[in-house]
């Protein structure tokens, strides 16, 4: 198994008596990293099977009954719930354990979309849990071709982390990047297959999240918005352009965006400027999360020749992105792009 940066810090910060929230886009490799570091007899729940799902909907106050059964011992019992937002009311059961006994119970939340949380109201624990994303692969999780282990100059350095000893995923050339992005199952898999993988991966995703949570009644609208959301990304956002292409209304044109954003597929970037509130109101840009993801979306071929052809805008972007994920990681600084005057 492939060693992740935040693996060890992970590991630390779990064993704190809070209840932890993991967000991520899907795909990214949540699932597998807890399953690495937490304990094998740890209780597993799973809302995105449709039974499991349907039983806890009906009931939330199982999850009550079923960890009070859960016989006592010195370590605390594991418990982790996977696409949590889909049963938006077990936060309240979450809690109830919670303040009932901090200590004989360890809850890992984890979601792969905000969305529902926000909309409804959700209880997400405050004052008793900590908040944890995962990203796709780091430059340093997946090192340059030729490169090993060799450390890379950045003017962002990201401190050691991970252990020496552990497989790094295997290396590649920045045109794969440009590609194909760097989502962890893209990362190890046949190269002949990177493409299909992709394209499923931004139709079924997308659309099984968007239709089961009811977000978006006019799906071919949606579609032709991503799309051209997708081939603006790293642009400056344009709404009225957007919406005038699509054809949807301005709202609807903004109410996408911050989908994309609750679904952790983008995030936005204000221009820098030395006042704050300047910043603010700056136009921003939208940046996809992942430049193989953002290529499938736009429709694009997903051939090594089309990076080729014009390498610069995709760079820019695959270089935003990872500042991003470094940043979010180390929990400082924030991302501005310089918008200089012509």
């Amino acid at each position: 198994m492939f060693g992740r940066w935040v693996e060890p810090l992970w590991k630390k910060k779990f064993g704190a008596p809070y209840v932890h929230l993991v967000f991520g886009a899907r795909q990214t490799g949540k699932s597998t990293l807890l399953r690495k570091l937490l304990p094998e007899t740890a209780l597993w729940l799973d809302f995105s099977r449709p039974a499991e799902r349907a039983e806890y909907l009906r009931n939330p106050d199982l999850l009550v009954q079923r960890c009070r059964a859960l016989p006592k011992s010195r370590r605390p019992a594991t418990i982790v719930v996977d696409e949590a937002q889909n049963v938006p009311a077990i936060f309240d059961a979450v809690q109830h354990l919670y303040d009932s006994d901090q200590r004989r119970w360890r809850f890992v939340l984890c979601g792969s979309s905000a969305r529902k949380l926000r909309v409804t109201g959700a209880n997400l624990l405050p004052g008793r849990s900590l908040l944890h994303h995962l990203f796709p692969l780091l430059l340093a999780e997946r090192p340059p071709a030729g490169a090993g282990r060799t450390r890379v100059d950045s003017p962002l350095p990201m401190p050691a982390c991970g252990a020496a000893n552990e497989p790094v995923f295997p290396a590649t050339d920045l045109i794969e990047r440009l590609t194909f992005g760097e989502l962890p199952g893209l990362a190890i898999a046949a190269r002949a297959q990177r493409a299909d993988l992709l394209r499923t991966y931004t139709l079924v995703y997308l659309e099984e999240e968007l239709r089961r949570e009811a977000l978006v009644k006019n799906w071919p609208a949606f579609a032709r918005f991503l799309q051209l959301a997708a081939a603006e990304s790293g642009q400056m956002i344009n709404y009225a352009a957007i919406s005038r292409e699509a054809g949807v209304s301005l709202p609807t044109v903004k109410t996408y965006y911050q989908l994309l954003e609750d679904m952790f597929i983008g995030f936005r970037v204000t221009a820098f400027s030395g006042s704050p509130r300047k910043s603010l109101l700056s136009t921003e840009r939208f940046f996809f999360f992942d430049v193989g993801v953002r290529n499938a979306a736009a429709e694009l071929p997903l051939e090594a020749a089309a990076a080729r052809a014009n390498p610069g805008p995709l760079f820019e972007q695959w270089v935003g992105v990872e500042l991003w994920k470094r940043l979010q990681y180390l929990g400082s600084g924030k991302l501005h792009y310089l918008r200089t005057k012509a």
